[in-house]
């Protein structure tokens, strides 16, 4: 990973405490290990340089795009910008989304980027760069992530195998959604759309109703095949 350079106010940048904490780490770990945390770390700088512009404040993103759309030599990435106040209160977009949207992930993986996103938020207090709240919040997310995340996605991967054995009717009788899960049974599970509208029963292989937890979220397409609602489409899930 490229370490970040200073702005003129000689703040440390995003890059360069990332670059700092993978240093203290590797004193620490195993190669193998290590290897892993780079990764998860490599990955988090692509989520902010790509997702945190988003939550910037009306000052802080004039200052984003006066930076970002330099050229050449002047022009400067999220990370080489601001400083490490802003990693711990955009973790929840690298776990929630990234992590699951825009990376292939094996379970290992998607377990390690809770545990190393955990380690990185105390040695964030330790090191004084983060606040306390910000700090028990990512550690709680690590930690759920590392929990969640492995369980989430083999979820996803039963349903997209199940949904493409099952018969479609029309599509106008289709919906296409983020569908919370609100009930589960042995068998069955209850839907909820974004609208509101709840669908179901909806029938699903015991092992997948087992793997479902109510307050997930399953990106896909519901469809009716006669007053029956089924997963005709599954994507990703959204541990809640």
């Amino acid at each position: 990973m490229n370490e970040g350079n200073k702005l003129s106010s000689g703040k440390s940048t995003i890059a360069e405490v990332l670059a700092q904490f993978l240093a203290d780490q590797c004193e620490r770990l195993t190669p193998k290990t290590f290897a892993r945390y780079d990764y998860v770390i490599e990955l988090l700088q692509h989520c902010l340089d790509g997702y945190a512009y988003q939550s910037l404040n009306k000052a802080d993103a004039k200052l984003f795009d006066r930076f970002f759309n330099a050229k050449g030599d002047k022009h400067r990435e999220f990370c080489q910008i601001f400083g490490p106040e802003h990693i711990l209160p955009n973790v929840g977009e690298f776990l929630d989304y990234f992590m699951i949207r825009k990376v292939i992930a094996r379970k290992d993986l998607l377990r390690a980027a809770g545990t190393v996103t955990k380690k990185l938020a105390a040695w964030l207090a330790e090191k004084g760069y983060a606040d306390a709240t910000d700090v028990e919040d990512a550690k709680e997310r690590g930690g759920a992530a590392a929990r969640d995340l492995p369980k989430a996605e083999e979820l996803a991967r039963c349903l997209r195998r199940f949904a493409e054995d099952q018969k479609r009717g029309s599509e106008d009788d289709e919906v296409e959604n983020h569908f919370m899960l609100t009930r589960v049974e042995l068998g069955k599970i209850w839907l909820e759309g974004m609208d509101g509208h709840e669908l179901g029963p909806i029938r699903v292989p015991e092992e997948i109703s087992r793997r479902c937890q109510v307050g997930w979220t399953i990106s896909g397409v519901v469809g009716r095949l006669g007053k029956r609602w089924q997963i005709v489409e599954a994507w990703n899930v959204y541990p809640g």
